[in-house]
């Protein structure tokens, strides 16, 4: 879809959130369409009539926009979660996933090669996702520590993130489905709590 074109002589603060809400959707968009390495910045302001300049003004470069766009794209999973039981916040935390998780998904599988290659990316989506992911999942293990539901130091707690990435992945390669709500809550009732609550 075509957006409106963007003003080559806007700053960063002229861009509102509405209009960056489009291109981040958009760049996303293109993004699952080609996969990463396929994408230029020239495509990105074609599909959203934004000029090139303007872009390198607000992102600086393709590994910037597209982290940024990722981390608007899972906003709603980052929010803090406190259900009162670590079980209640790991089921919280599996349902918004689920709710975009075909998005997501196909989102990941498309970056899977270029981390690997791309310093560049690998930094800006760990200053952009993985940090706030962690940040939220040290405050959530944190507490159920506080409540008694966990050990200190549980050794399961550092493979967390690992855990639910591999819940997303694995299933589109040996079952060619998507990980919905109720397989998520079961990998979180038989793999992740088990792990977590082990003395």
């Amino acid at each position: 879809m075509a957006l409106p074109r963007e003003s080559e002589t806007g700053r960063r603060s002229r861009i509102s959130p509405e209009r960056e809400a489009e291109l981040y959707a958009a760049v996303v968009e293109l993004l699952r369409e080609v996969g990463y390495e396929a994408m230029t910045m020239d495509a990105v302001a074609a599909r959203t009539r934004c000029g090139k300049a303007t872009l390198y003004r607000q992102w600086r470069g393709k590994p910037q926009l597209v982290a940024s766009a990722l981390r608007q794209q899972k906003a709603s999973v980052l929010d803090n979660v406190d259900t009162g039981s670590l079980r209640g916040d790991l089921h919280e935390l599996v349902r918004r996933l689920s709710v975009d998780a075909v998005a997501i998904t196909e989102t990941l599988v498309a970056l899977a090669h270029a981390i690997g290659g791309d310093r560049d990316l690998h930094q800006a989506l760990l200053q952009s996702i993985v940090a706030p992911e962690n940040e939220l999942m040290t405050t959530v293990l944190g507490r159920a520590v506080a409540r008694g539901e966990m050990p200190v130091n549980a050794p399961a707690a550092a493979l967390l993130p690992q855990l639910m990435i591999g819940a997303l992945v694995a299933l589109p390669v040996t079952q060619g489905r998507v990980a919905d709500l109720d397989y998520l809550t079961t990998f979180v009732d038989v793999i992740v709590l088990p792990a977590l609550v082990a003395r």
